[in-house]
């Protein structure tokens, strides 16, 4: 299948799947998601394949969300319509049959982050800049972040590191529990490639056993957390501190939030 904004690559039992919009730091606009999800329900069925790889072409792996896009969403029906995409780009991805590997360097942000961090093994590059940063224009995690978040760190820590937003780089994040393993800049590739030759020539299929048994059981709860973002989200977009936000960030100063 051909795509605009996303490419997938094989190479035997190992696949690569490129995020394409470097002019953009791969920030997600609905045409994204919308094939990022079409890509994963379609890799649902793939048998072949045992590890996919997701990377970011030019300087980021994502921005997250893009902000043209939800300043464009004013609609409701419109919002509901990406909240769609991106929950069944999750649940499609958190239920693969194979190994997912994030390769991030530059940026990985926002709903980039619960991507990558959605993973089951994060490799980032020493200087990369990770933020669940939600929060600095006024509203929560999406794409299941408030789970994959708790999933990596305990209810207490991911919440102060929502509240926060801070941006990290990756021996914070790695001393955070949040990445698996850090690299220098320029060399998560390598790094990778390693990683991908040693666990095709593990017991894979055992492994995938054991991640088939973990997320059926966590499958449920991933969707109520889906379910809870997308009433939380539309009641935080209706908050003054969001609209204030979003108009800090587009005039490029600093937010004063009232707390309405």
């Amino acid at each position: 299948m051909a795509y605009e904004t996303i490419e997938l690559s094989r190479n035997d039992r190992l696949a690569v799947l490129t995020l394409k919009r470097p002019q953009a730091m791969n920030a997600m606009n609905e045409v994204m998601l919308k094939e990022l999800a079409d890509c994963f329900e379609q890799l649902q069925g793939e048998k072949d394949i045992q590890i996919l790889v997701i990377k970011g072409e030019g300087r980021a792996f994502s921005a997250g969300g893009d902000i043209k896009m939800m300043l464009q969403s004013e609609q409701l029906q419109e919002f509901h319509d990406i909240m769609d995409s991106i929950s069944r780009m999750m649940l499609a991805f958190y239920q693969l049959p194979m190994i997912t590997i994030a390769q991030v360097h530059g940026a990985a942000a926002g709903l980039g982050f619960s991507l990558a961090i959605a993973s089951d093994y994060v490799i980032a590059e020493e200087n990369s800049k990770l933020a669940m940063n939600f929060i600095g224009i006024g509203l929560i995690p999406d794409g299941g972040g408030h789970f994959f978040m708790k999933e990596r760190v305990g209810v207490a820590k991911a919440k102060q590191i929502i509240w926060e937003g801070k941006v990290l780089n990756g021996e914070e994040a790695l001393n955070l529990g949040l990445v698996d393993a850090v690299v220098k800049d320029g060399e998560a590739q390598k790094y990778v490639q390693q990683y991908t030759e040693k666990i095709l020539s593990s017991p894979i299929l055992a492994m995938l056993e054991t991640k088939q048994i973990y997320h059926t059981e966590r499958l449920s709860e991933l969707n109520k957390v889906l379910a809870k973002e997308l009433e939380a989200q539309i009641k935080m977009r209706n908050t003054k501190d969001h609209l204030e936000g979003i108009k800090a960030f587009v005039e490029k100063r600093p937010p004063q939030f009232i707390g309405q």
